[in-house]
Formats: structure tokens, C-alpha cells, sequence
């Protein structure tokens, strides 16, 4: 795992949710590396580790100034620390950095990467990352390790209070997440009509199976639970009814718009993951024939976001979902249970558009909010218009602040 880089080349260490057909990681992945290269220019080696190295050189290729590293998700401890020591620089490129939502072992990972720095005296920058639900032992965990940090760029502001709340003494700047300028590439522009082109007006269902999280650890369970050994999805008779209630209101609400609008269904699995739920979804739909899944498996982030900027309206469980298709303004509405998203709204101005996914009223109060997106998506385009632009204008201080932090501490790496 030794990298073989030029003498006097900055080592760049890129830690992320890198590899899992993630729409959203990808899209922050490939903005944050040509950041990273407009400010220490192309000579700069970057490293990307990966619990899939498979499923990232489907978007990624290793060149001379980039190599992809395998991380062991059982012995990843091990592997973070050797490839923090053989770096110059660490850069945490996660969103969900600071959080248990999905998994204690994730945040874990992302602070043993800054405890790691900091005892070896790396510079560690948490780059446009974000900070969500937290046990009250992973909440002192964050204000132990992460006051580590020589400079955390939180991308809300409400993830920075948070930040604060826990103790969390570190450096905090406001920003935007870097996604916000991502742009699909050229040849996948209106790619939904190329591929679909008996659709067309389409409402897209970005879906998520919200109650298999968090993933646990456990030396053993049924094989259709595992996410990768040891780590296996919440499965308890409770969370499997509460996932087949969730696929049947996303199917029955699919089924009244197809009957009341006449628009098509784009079920979007925003993570590889998500296919099987989209999958499901689509086979409880009475309309079957007039829905469709795209999947990250077989789309890249470039294809991903042209289909969801072609949307009519977006019905989301899946925060990028609402961030990658906001620069073409389309009109959404949220079930979820992700902070990320609550505040992705409360930032437009649209709080009331989110759906808490333990609301009683949680299905009747989504087809109130789809109603009133089609009846007034003109208002809610030139409101979504101003707050992207707000966005954009906030995303393009990353680079800024990524040069004032190398600037103060390696000012010759510098391009």
C-alpha cells in the first residue's frame, strides 16, 4: 500500500463514502478532487481509499497523481492509519461526517482518520461535510476527536451549531455543500428522453428503505441483512413492517399520480443499495407499466443528476436527490428521517414541504404536498431559483478557504 510519489509532490489523502454506488458521494468526490487540483495544481497525488474498489473505478481511474487504496471493513482501523501515515495532507469529503445515522463504524472511521492526523501532525480539513443525529456516546466521541481537526468547513449552518452544541472546539466555517457545482457531463445531457422517450413528463421517487438504518455490528445474522460482514441492516419485526408500509405509500402515491396527472415514474436508487426498495415499489404499483427504476448501478452520478434535473417533480428520501436536481429549480417534497434533508428545506424557505417518516399522518400529508407542488410550480421554481443561487454563491468559497488553509500552513504546494 506504499505510494510511490514524485519528491516534493503534496500527498493528498481523500477520505469519504467512496465506492458504494453512490450518487451523492460520487458527485462531492469528483468536485472535491478538482478543487483539490485548482489549488495545488495537477502534480499533486491524490488517494482515494475504498471499501469497493470495484464500484469506484466504474467513475474513477488511477493515473500517475491518483491512486485508488482498498480499506478492510473489518480491520479498516488498520488500514486508515497506514495511509494517513504515507499522506501530507488529510481531507474528510463525507457529507454525512459527523453522524450515526447510518452507522457508528462510519463516524468512527472519519474521526480515527483525524485522530490519526493530529498524533502524526498532519494537516486534517473536514471539507464541506455536514453533522446529523449523534448517541450521546458518539456525540462526545465527535467533541473528543473532532476539536482534533485543524479546520472543519461545515455545509449549514445548522450543522455548525450542532457542532457547537457537542463541544466541538475546532475551527467552523460555513459553506455549502460542493455539489451544489456538479454538472453532468455533456453527452448526458436529456438523457431521461433518450432512454425513455415514450415519457414524457416524469415524477421522480428518489426512495430509500429508511428503517433498515443504522447498520450494526454482529458476528453473525441472516445473509439477506448483511451490508458487508460484520456490519448487518436493522431487521427487527418492527423496522421490516414499518418498510413494507413505506414501499406501499410510495406505491400508492405513484399510482394516484399516473392517475391524476398522467406523468410517469422515475424510481431513482440514488445507492446501489436502494435498488432492491426501488425494485419493490415498482412491483406494488398497479401502474407498473408507467414506472421506471434508475439505478446507480447502472448510472453514473453524470447520468443520475441529467435524469433528475429532467424531472417534473421529485418525491425524496434521499438528501443529493434534492441537491443535484435544485440547479434546474425542479419542485420537491421530502419523507424522510435524515436532519440533512429537514435542513436542506428549512434553508428554502420550504420546511413544510418535509415529511417526518414517523409522522401518524405521514402518507395523506405527501399527497397534500405533491397536490400543492403541481398546483403551484411556478412560485415554488423562482423560490428554489433564489435559494440555489444563495447555495452557489456559498459552494464556491470552498476552494477559497481550502487555499487559505494550505496558504498558512504549506504555502509551497501551491499552484
Amino acid at each position: 500500500m506504499s505510494l510511490n510519489v514524485p519528491i516534493g509532490a503534496p500527498r493528498v489523502l481523500l477520505v469519504g463514502y467512496n465506492g458504494a454506488d453512490n450518487t451523492g458521494a460520487e458527485a462531492k468526490l469528483l468536485v472535491a478532487l478538482d478543487e483539490v487540483r485548482s489549488v495545488l495544481g495537477q502534480g499533486a497525488h491524490v488517494v482515494v481509499p475504498s471499501l469497493n474498489e470495484a464500484n469506484l473505478r466504474r467513475y474513477l481511474r488511477e493515473g500517475p497523481n491518483l491512486s485508488i487504496k482498498p480499506v478492510r471493513p473489518s480491520l479498516f482501523f488498520l488500514d486508515i492509519r497506514k495511509l494517513v501515515s504515507e499522506s501530507d495532507l488529510v481531507l474528510l469529503v463525507e457529507g454525512s461526517t459527523y453522524m450515526d445515522t447510518w452507522s457508528s463504524a462510519l463516524l468512527w472511521y472519519y474521526l480515527l482518520a483525524t485522530r490519526y492526523a493530529h498524533s502524526m501532525k498532519k494537516p486534517c480539513l473536514a471539507y464541506s461535510v455536514d453533522a446529523g443525529k449523534a448517541s450521546r456516546f458518539d456525540s462526545w466521541l465527535i467533541k473528543r476527536e473532532a476539536s482534533k481537526t485543524d479546520l472543519i468547513i461545515s455545509r449549514t449552518q445548522e450543522a455548525c451549531d450542532r457542532l457547537k452544541r457537542w463541544g466541538v472546539e475546532a475551527p467552523i466555517e460555513v459553506t455549502a455543500d460542493n455539489a451544489f457545482s456538479f454538472s453532468p457531463n455533456q453527452a448526458d445531457e436529456e438523457l431521461l428522453r433518450r432512454v425513455w422517450p415514450e415519457a414524457s413528463h416524469v415524477v421522480g421517487i428518489a426512495a430509500e428503505d429508511i428503517y433498515k438504518w443504522p447498520v450494526g455490528i454482529r458476528l453473525w445474522a441472516q445473509r439477506q441483512y448483511c451490508y458487508r460482514w460484520p456490519y448487518y441492516y436493522t431487521h427487527t419485526e418492527e423496522s421490516l413492517n414499518k418498510s413494507e408500509r413505506l414501499a406501499e405509500g410510495l406505491a400508492s402515491e405513484a399510482d394516484r399520480i399516473v392517475e391524476t396527472y398522467d406523468n410517469d415514474i422515475a424510481l431513482l436508487a440514488m445507492e446501489g443499495l436502494d435498488t432492491i426498495f426501488a425494485n419493490r415499489i415498482l412491483s406494488l404499483m398497479k401502474h407498473a407499466g408507467r414506472g421506471r427504476v434508475f439505478s446507480s448501478r447502472d448510472y453514473n452520478a453524470s447520468q443520475m443528476t441529467s435524469v433528475l434535473r429532467s424531472l417534473e417533480l421529485l418525491i425524496t428520501s434521499r438528501y443529493h436527490a434534492g441537491v443535484l436536481s435544485l440547479p434546474n429549480q425542479v419542485p420537491m417534497t421530502a419523507i424522510g428521517h435524515d436532519l440533512r434533508i429537514k435542513d436542506l428545506f428549512s434553508d428554502l424557505d420550504i420546511p413544510e414541504l418535509f415529511v417526518d417518516h414517523e409522522d401518524p399522518n405521514r402518507y395523506s400529508s405527501l399527497s397534500r404536498n405533491v397536490d400543492a407542488l403541481f398546483e403551484h410550480k411556478g412560485e415554488m421554481r423562482a423560490k428554489l431559483r433564489g435559494g440555489f443561487e444563495q447555495y452557489a454563491e456559498r459552494e464556491r468559497r470552498n476552494p477559497v478557504l481550502l487555499r487559505a488553509f494550505i496558504e498558512s500552513r504549506r504555502p509551497g504546494w501551491l499552484s
